[in-house]
């Protein structure tokens, strides 16, 4: 009996959904993070009977044929794009990206990676790190002697010190965007990297060729809609317990048949 199966492939369908969305629950205030959604799609059919086909000496052709499906199987998890809120934190190496892009990231092993994550930190050395403490490219760092920062909307560093009125620039943020920045894989501690899905970095000046701006003493709070979730988990849950249902059904159908003398 195929319901068995199908049940089940129903069941293991709704069980990834619920991890998706606790996953975005426990991520509700991860700095920059994007909701996930599961995405799914029907599995292959058991033609019993095309449609089209001679059904007669006369030619008379099947209207709509006999096609069985086999279940559901998981297609995507994909990350839905959304600018958070932004949320005062006052922090002079906090930022904000206004619009698309991220901020570059070097790895330990000098591999690149992208964050929207603006809650950067100052190392003992002045360089200007996540708060993994991986540096933000370009580096990036601040004497020790300077008495405030100052960062503009198209991200270049000024620093004041306590013998001058004017502010001494010490660089300026890139911001790199992707075609489809959807494609970007996941690492984890809000990095991603590069991936031939997301096609290859474009990278700019924040504000330039369709990237966002930043805002000093601002942080992205995350884009999860907990009304909406909560729904979601609902919604699954219910659809496990229909799925369960037909296996009990299917498994009542067949201790039926094997009690028929």
């Amino acid at each position: 009996m195929k319901a068995l199966q199908i049940a089940a492939t129903g069941m293991s369908a709704q069980q990834m959904r619920v991890e998706v969305i606790s996953h975005n629950l426990s991520n509700m205030s991860t700095t920059g993070y994007n909701a996930r959604r599961a995405e799914f799609a029907d599995l292959h059919y058991q033609q019993v009977a095309r449609a089209g086909t001679v059904n007669a000496s006369d030619g008379t052709v099947l209207p709509t044929g006999i096609q069985l499906g086999l279940g559901v199987r998981p297609s995507a998890v994909s990350v839905q794009l959304a600018q958070g809120s932004l949320v005062n934190s006052g922090g002079d190496l906090d930022l904000a990206i206004e619009g698309n892009g991220y901020l570059e990231v070097t790895l330990p092993s000098g591999q690149i990676a992208y964050t929207r994550d603006g809650a950067l930190k100052r190392n003992g050395e002045g360089l200007i790190v996540t708060s993994e403490g991986f540096p933000v490219a370009p580096d990036i760092t601040i004497p020790s002697d300077a008495r405030r920062v100052s960062i503009n909307a198209e991200g270049e560093v000024y620093a004041y010190f306590a013998d001058s009125t004017e502010a001494q620039l010490l660089g300026q943020f890139s911001m790199t965007g992707f075609t489809n920045a959807k494609g970007l894989e996941a690492i984890g501690a809000n990095l991603f990297l590069e991936t031939e899905a997301s096609g290859p970095a474009i990278q700019s000046t924040p504000g330039q060729d369709g990237l966002g701006t930043v805002r000093q003493g601002y942080l992205e709070d995350s884009s999860v809609d907990a009304v909406k979730e909560i729904t979601d988990l609902i919604e699954a849950q219910r659809g496990y317990e229909l799925n369960s249902k037909v296996i009990s059904a299917a498994d009542q159908m067949l201790g039926a048949t094997a009690q028929v003398r």
